[in-house]
């Protein structure tokens, strides 16, 4: 067991590691065999108020600093994860049950934005504009919003931490982060390790480990950070913007997904079946950019359904450990039990089983359903579990009908051999991004990136990070002298 585990099982605030001073535990398990990988004492209201206390107090000083020196820290941080790569890829599996697989592509991602950060403290620009009063100059300067909470999921932890984290930093914030309780290391500590190690200055970066039961909304309703940055369902989205608009604090929402993946008549079907394969059961489904729903022209269905199936079926389940595994456990037994009966309800409901999963602990085998009733209720959820609905079309007018018949509007993609035609259908589907002959599962360090109605609000990555994590601030200077009215 990676040594993260015991070292790490601390909150930590205003640069001191130490334990939590809350009256209970958060048990931190290995999802797939259940092994406690580690115990810690919940952070209190108290300590989340000192921890933005802290943050308040040390960004004053940093968001002056010369932003090379930023960028040094930033570089640093990059070398650290670099140095540290095998280990955390250890710690990943072992505390999200994630693949080898998903590891490295994890890993893949967070080294990017960390490159990307690097960049991000130099552009913060500002602007001289013109005024139409004789004599008076008017410079547009970027600041830091000044204090950012962070609250990051467990799919994707010390990726979609350190994706607000890190540009925050480099920026000129100070932030406080919590991690989601099941992977408190992942996507916490271990993040506060990177950048102590990195050099960064006390007080900056806070992790504080505790849950709503302990804290209730005190990370929210804070008077202390400007912004909250979440990552995680659109049902406790609902509640941060809520709570955040009663505070008018800013909030940038990166929430759930129930994305389609369309293959037109004319698509490649092994290259689409590849595609949608990957798009629905990477990291057994618990992705918001997942292909929940596969929507396929009948005039290729057949070829399509049986390659799919054949594909899914040979999907190796078991030990995230091993490197021969494509699908491990799901993230805790709540999911699993919550996938599972998910299933049976629809097959209840009319729905064909091609595969019927089945769950063995957090383990859950793969199902693939059709003939799904139009207005059944699972067409309109996220799934969060190995899941695929195949779904036939007539035409392309009909696959844009159901693929907008959704709440959500993050991901999707579409499957053609003319370019344009895909594009052109992707064009009329209300989702933040989609991908013409390529899966649904994509985010790049430069690309706006963010979804639809209810997949959240705002953008990151690029310049929508700089937007997000910096405010505009005018200041006038008055060459010569004015003259007023009285």
């Amino acid at each position: 067991m990676s040594a993260f585990f015991t070292d790490l099982a601390l909150q930590y605030i205003d640069g001191e590691w130490r334990p939590g001073k809350g009256a209970w535990d958060i048990i931190d398990f290995n999802p797939y065999d259940g092994e406690k990988l580690a115990s810690i004492t919940v952070a209190t209201a108290d300590e989340v108020d000192q921890a933005y206390r802290a943050a308040e107090r040390a960004q004053e000083g940093w968001g002056r600093t010369n932003p090379y020196i930023r960028r040094a820290v930033m570089e640093k941080a990059l070398r650290v994860v670099e140095e540290r790569e095998a280990e955390i890829a250890e710690a990943i599996v072992a505390e999200l049950g994630g693949t080898h697989v998903k590891a490295g592509f994890e890993l893949h991602l967070a080294k990017e934005f960390l490159r990307e950060s690097v960049q991000l403290a130099l552009r913060t620009t500002g602007q001289i504009l013109p005024s139409p009063t004789e004599g008076k100059e008017n410079r547009v300067y970027r600041e830091p919003v000044g204090v950012v909470g962070v609250i990051s999921p467990f799919n994707f932890p010390f990726l979609l931490s350190l994706k607000s984290v890190a540009p925050a930093l480099a920026l000129g914030n100070a932030v406080v982060l919590k991690p989601h309780q099941n992977t408190p290391v992942c996507g916490g500590t271990l993040v506060a390790k990177v950048f102590e190690e990195a050099g960064l200055p006390a007080g900056l970066l806070n992790v504080v480990v505790t849950d709503i039961a302990e804290i209730g909304d005190a990370l929210l309703e804070h008077p202390v950070p400007r912004l909250i940055s979440f990552t995680g369902s659109d049902k406790v989205g609902r509640h941060v913007a809520t709570v955040c608009a009663s505070h008018l604090k800013q909030t940038v929402l990166e929430l759930g997904g129930n994305s389609a993946l369309i293959v037109l008549d004319d698509a490649d079907i092994d290259y689409a079946v590849d595609a949608a394969v990957f798009s629905r059961y990477v990291h057994q489904g618990q992705v918001c950019m997942a292909a929940n729903r596969i929507l396929v022209d009948r005039a290729v269905a057949d070829e399509f359904t049986e390659k799919f199936v054949a594909k899914v079926a040979s999907l190796r389940i078991g030990d995230p450990a091993d490197p021969a595994t494509h699908i491990g456990p799901l993230i805790n037994s709540s999911q699993a039990e919550a996938v599972s009966k998910l299933v049976d309800r629809t097959v209840g409901e009319g729905a064909t089983a091609l595969l019927h999963g089945t769950a063995d602990g957090n383990l859950v085998s793969p199902s693939v359903l059709t003939d799904i009733a139009a207005g059944s209720p699972v067409l309109q959820e996220e799934i969060f579990g190995p899941v695929a609905l195949l779904i036939p079309f007539d035409g392309e007018d009909e696959a844009v009908r159901i693929a907008n018949d959704t709440p959500y509007g993050l991901s999707g993609a579409v499957h053609t051999a003319d370019v344009e035609r895909g594009v052109r259908v992707g064009r009329r589907i209300r989702t933040g991004m989609i991908h013409i002959n390529d899966g649904t599962v994509h985010d790049e360090p430069i690309v706006p990136f963010g979804g639809e109605k209810n997949s959240g609000l705002g953008r990151l990555n690029g310049d929508a990070t700089v937007d997000a994590f910096t405010t505009r601030k005018w200041i006038s200077v008055q060459h010569g002298r004015s003259r007023f009215p009285f």
